[in-house]
């Protein structure tokens, strides 16, 4: 999560433009066991921002360690005319 923030901070963007998140996880059954940690996490991290989520279990994903790969996109409005 924080490197999400971090790429759409670098383009000016914050959790309150984020308008999506697809959530790769490679194990469903994790996952459900820890919401309460993750959403926790999340909070800490995103704030009070909500955007529509998805999650998909995924056989593997392409770092072998990984256990979550997260996709987020955001609007950004361009104000600069």
């Amino acid at each position: 999560l924080r490197s999400v923030l971090g790429v759409w901070e670098g383009a000016g963007a914050g959790p309150e433009h984020f308008v999506g998140m697809t959530w790769f996880v490679t194990d469903k059954a994790a996952y459900s066991a820890g919401l309460k940690e993750i959403g926790e996490a999340y909070r800490k991290i995103i704030g009070r921002c909500f955007p529509a989520m998805t999650a998909v279990e995924v056989t593997a994903l392409v770092e072998d360690q990984a256990k979550v790969e997260i996709e987020c996109t955001a609007v950004v409005d361009d104000d600069s005319g």
